[in-house]
């Protein structure tokens, strides 16, 4: 669908399912990867992050479409990790 905006023609950014998908999990083995690398389980993640058990940060990692980290997760887990927010999206 194209719109006009200030004489400029732009279109909507379309993404399927499959595509939203697949870019959580891409962040999500990011945040693995690093979380694996720091010698942190996914509890003690939880934990420092202010949760009290793993089902974010295992059905994130798991892939589970309906758990998905936020921005606010992210900046926390970057924090924790001692990782710009950026490293996640790498």
């Amino acid at each position: 669908m194209r719109k006009k905006f200030n004489d400029i023609n732009i279109s909507a950014v379309e993404c399927s399912v499959e595509e939203t998908k697949l870019f959580y999990q891409k962040i999500a083995r990011k945040v693995q990867q690093i979380r694996k690398k720091r010698g942190l389980s996914q509890l003690e993640l939880s934990y420092l992050i202010g949760f009290k058990s793993t089902s974010l940060i295992a059905g994130a990692e798991a892939g589970y479409s309906n758990i998905r980290f936020s921005l606010e997760h992210l900046y926390k887990i970057a924090k924790v990790l001692q990782v710009e927010v950026k490293e996640f999206f790498e």
